[in-house]
């Protein structure tokens, strides 16, 4: 009789041993689960972050409206020419989740490849993920142009047709450790409506 109950404490100790490595087994193997899905999602978490906040682009630099003050030309039989005042609305586009602060520049207006003025542009900051808005006033004449055969038919026809080319040079600051250099190119065309007195047809790739 002794002899059975210690067999049966004997295979009672086991099965508890058993039964607790299986836990511990189970245990481990709920851990690694836990482990390995907090890698997965620390690494889904460093994918989205680096592909969207550390992504650093250049922001946009764009002439959006403008509005006509002052509008004078003259044509056959007088020499051919033209001079125009207005107020332009340039926009700085900053997708980035750092703000972006630039220098100072200029806006270059030309007609027919020839320069007819410029605008200044004071130096600022672009907010994250904003549109800053900016006036500049312009003038421009036709004092510089020598070859005024296509200006005297364009002011014929009562349309002048002006291109924009500006630089914006800065830096993109991201959670005040990271400075990137950036630069936006502004690129646009439009028209001046000689009649109506109004710029229209403003385009900017």
């Amino acid at each position: 009789m002794a002899e059975q109950d210690y067999q049966q404490r004997k295979v009672d100790m086991e099965s508890a041993a058993q039964l607790s490595k299986e836990l511990k087994r189970k245990k481990r193997m709920k851990l690694l689960a836990y482990a390995a899905a907090f890698v997965i999602f620390q690494t889904i978490v460093i994918l989205v972050f680096s592909l969207t906040v550390m992504r650093i682009k250049n922001p946009k630099f764009r002439v959006r409206s403008m509005t006509v003050e002052d509008l004078n030309h003259t044509s056959a039989p007088n020499p051919p020419s033209f001079n125009v005042k207005f107020n332009a609305e340039v926009t700085v586009k900053n997708t980035n989740f750092g703000h972006f602060k630039f220098d100072n520049t200029t806006i270059s207006f030309d007609y027919g490849g020839v320069q007819v003025g410029e605008a200044f542009v004071a130096k600022g900051r672009a907010k994250a993920r904003s549109t800053k808005k900016m006036n500049v006033t312009v003038e421009l004449n036709s004092n510089n142009i020598l070859d005024i055969s296509n200006l005297e038919s364009d002011i014929s026809s009562g349309f002048l047709t002006l291109t924009s080319y500006s630089k914006l040079s800065g830096k993109v600051h991201l959670m005040k450790l990271i400075k990137k250099k950036k630069s936006a190119q502004m690129g646009c065309t439009m028209t001046v409506n000689l009649v109506s007195r109004a710029i229209q047809d403003v385009m900017c790739e």
